[in-house]
Protein backbone atom coordinates (compact mmCIF):
# COMPACT_ATOMS: atom_id res chain seq x y z
CA UNK A 1 0.00 0.00 0.00
CA UNK A 2 2.58 2.56 -1.10
CA UNK A 3 0.04 5.38 -1.28
CA UNK A 4 -0.86 4.98 2.42
CA UNK A 5 1.45 6.37 5.11
CA UNK A 6 0.86 5.83 8.83
CA UNK A 7 2.07 8.47 11.26
CA UNK A 8 1.64 9.30 14.92
CA UNK A 9 -1.22 11.71 15.45
CA UNK A 10 -0.44 15.12 16.91
CA UNK A 11 -2.47 17.71 18.76
CA UNK A 12 -3.01 19.37 15.38
CA UNK A 13 -5.16 16.34 14.48
CA UNK A 14 -7.52 16.64 17.45
CA UNK A 15 -10.27 18.55 15.65
CA UNK A 16 -10.34 16.10 12.74
CA UNK A 17 -10.24 13.06 15.04
CA UNK A 18 -13.05 14.48 17.16
CA UNK A 19 -15.18 14.93 14.06
CA UNK A 20 -14.41 11.39 13.00
CA UNK A 21 -15.25 10.03 16.46
CA UNK A 22 -18.62 11.79 16.45
CA UNK A 23 -19.33 10.44 12.97
CA UNK A 24 -18.25 6.90 13.93
CA UNK A 25 -20.49 6.82 17.01
CA UNK A 26 -23.45 7.89 14.92
CA UNK A 27 -22.72 5.51 12.03
CA UNK A 28 -22.13 2.43 14.16
CA UNK A 29 -24.35 2.93 17.20
CA UNK A 30 -26.61 5.89 16.43
CA UNK A 31 -25.12 7.61 19.48
CA UNK A 32 -24.89 11.39 19.45
CA UNK A 33 -21.68 12.48 21.15
CA UNK A 34 -20.89 15.92 22.47
CA UNK A 35 -18.03 17.21 20.27
CA UNK A 36 -16.48 19.28 23.08
CA UNK A 37 -16.35 16.26 25.39
CA UNK A 38 -14.78 14.18 22.62
CA UNK A 39 -12.14 16.84 21.92
CA UNK A 40 -11.27 16.94 25.63
CA UNK A 41 -11.14 13.13 25.72
CA UNK A 42 -8.74 12.98 22.78
CA UNK A 43 -6.63 15.76 24.26
CA UNK A 44 -6.38 13.79 27.52
CA UNK A 45 -4.52 11.03 25.66
CA UNK A 46 -1.92 13.51 24.44
CA UNK A 47 -1.67 15.02 27.94
CA UNK A 48 -1.24 11.59 29.57
CA UNK A 49 0.39 9.23 27.04
CA UNK A 50 0.01 6.24 29.38
CA UNK A 51 -3.67 6.28 28.41
CA UNK A 52 -2.93 5.41 24.81
CA UNK A 53 -1.88 6.81 21.48
CA UNK A 54 -3.39 7.71 18.13
CA UNK A 55 -2.30 7.04 14.59
CA UNK A 56 -3.36 8.74 11.38
CA UNK A 57 -3.41 7.08 7.98
CA UNK A 58 -2.73 9.40 5.08
CA UNK A 59 -3.72 8.26 1.61
CA UNK A 60 -2.21 10.15 -1.28
CA UNK A 61 -1.23 12.90 1.17
CA UNK A 62 -4.73 13.31 2.65
CA UNK A 63 -5.79 12.28 6.17
CA UNK A 64 -7.91 9.19 5.56
CA UNK A 65 -8.40 7.40 8.87
CA UNK A 66 -7.37 6.89 12.45
CA UNK A 67 -7.19 4.45 15.29
CA UNK A 68 -6.34 4.69 18.96
CA UNK A 69 -4.46 2.17 21.06
CA UNK A 70 -5.09 1.71 24.76
CA UNK A 71 -3.38 -0.77 27.05
CA UNK A 72 -4.67 -3.50 29.36
CA UNK A 73 -2.37 -5.44 31.65
CA UNK A 74 -2.78 -9.24 31.62
CA UNK A 75 -1.50 -11.04 34.68
CA UNK A 76 -2.19 -14.35 32.89
CA UNK A 77 0.27 -13.45 30.17
CA UNK A 78 2.57 -11.01 31.99
CA UNK A 79 2.08 -8.52 29.19
CA UNK A 80 -0.16 -5.84 27.76
CA UNK A 81 -3.05 -6.32 25.40
CA UNK A 82 -3.14 -3.47 22.95
CA UNK A 83 -6.76 -2.49 22.41
CA UNK A 84 -7.64 -1.00 19.05
CA UNK A 85 -10.30 1.65 19.54
CA UNK A 86 -11.78 4.72 17.90
CA UNK A 87 -11.29 3.30 14.42
CA UNK A 88 -12.54 5.51 11.63
CA UNK A 89 -11.93 5.66 7.91
CA UNK A 90 -13.36 8.63 6.04
CA UNK A 91 -16.09 7.47 3.62
CA UNK A 92 -14.20 8.52 0.49
CA UNK A 93 -11.23 6.35 1.57
CA UNK A 94 -13.09 3.19 2.53
CA UNK A 95 -12.29 -0.09 0.81
CA UNK A 96 -8.91 1.32 -0.21
CA UNK A 97 -6.71 -0.49 2.34
CA UNK A 98 -6.63 2.30 4.92
CA UNK A 99 -7.65 0.18 7.91
CA UNK A 100 -5.45 -2.70 6.73
CA UNK A 101 -2.48 -0.32 6.68
CA UNK A 102 -3.28 1.00 10.17
CA UNK A 103 -3.66 -2.55 11.48
CA UNK A 104 -0.44 -3.75 9.84
CA UNK A 105 1.44 -0.81 11.37
CA UNK A 106 0.13 -1.51 14.86
CA UNK A 107 0.62 -5.26 14.56
CA UNK A 108 4.22 -4.82 13.44
CA UNK A 109 4.88 -2.47 16.37
CA UNK A 110 3.30 -4.95 18.79
CA UNK A 111 5.27 -7.90 17.43
CA UNK A 112 8.51 -5.96 17.95
CA UNK A 113 7.88 -5.73 21.70
CA UNK A 114 8.21 -8.57 24.19
CA UNK A 115 5.78 -6.90 26.62
CA UNK A 116 2.77 -7.00 24.25
CA UNK A 117 0.76 -10.22 24.28
CA UNK A 118 -1.75 -9.41 21.56
CA UNK A 119 -4.23 -7.10 19.90
CA UNK A 120 -7.91 -6.81 20.75
CA UNK A 121 -10.88 -4.72 19.71
CA UNK A 122 -14.61 -4.44 20.20
CA UNK A 123 -17.05 -4.55 17.30
CA UNK A 124 -20.81 -4.06 17.33
CA UNK A 125 -22.74 -7.33 16.85
CA UNK A 126 -24.52 -5.96 13.78
CA UNK A 127 -21.42 -4.47 12.10
CA UNK A 128 -20.86 -7.32 9.63
CA UNK A 129 -18.62 -5.26 7.32
CA UNK A 130 -16.18 -4.49 10.12
CA UNK A 131 -16.23 -8.10 11.31
CA UNK A 132 -15.35 -9.34 7.81
CA UNK A 133 -12.51 -6.82 7.64
CA UNK A 134 -11.06 -7.90 10.98
CA UNK A 135 -11.36 -11.59 10.09
CA UNK A 136 -9.70 -11.01 6.70
CA UNK A 137 -6.69 -9.66 8.61
CA UNK A 138 -6.44 -12.79 10.74
CA UNK A 139 -8.31 -11.66 13.84
CA UNK A 140 -10.73 -14.13 15.45
CA UNK A 141 -13.83 -13.79 17.62
CA UNK A 142 -12.52 -13.95 21.20
CA UNK A 143 -15.83 -15.33 22.43
CA UNK A 144 -16.50 -12.68 25.06
CA UNK A 145 -19.66 -10.75 25.61
CA UNK A 146 -19.09 -7.26 26.98
CA UNK A 147 -20.97 -5.82 29.99
CA UNK A 148 -20.70 -2.35 31.38
CA UNK A 149 -21.88 -0.23 34.23
CA UNK A 150 -21.74 3.33 32.98
CA UNK A 151 -21.48 5.98 35.65
CA UNK A 152 -23.37 9.27 35.51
Amino acid sequence: MPDIVIRNATVDDIERMAGWAVAMAWETEQKKLDPDTVRKGIRAVFDQPGRGRYFIAERQGEAAGTLMLTYEWSDWRNGDWWWIQSVYVAPEHRRQGVYAALYAHVKQAAEARADVCGLRLYVEHHNANAQRTYESLGMVDAGYKMYEAALP
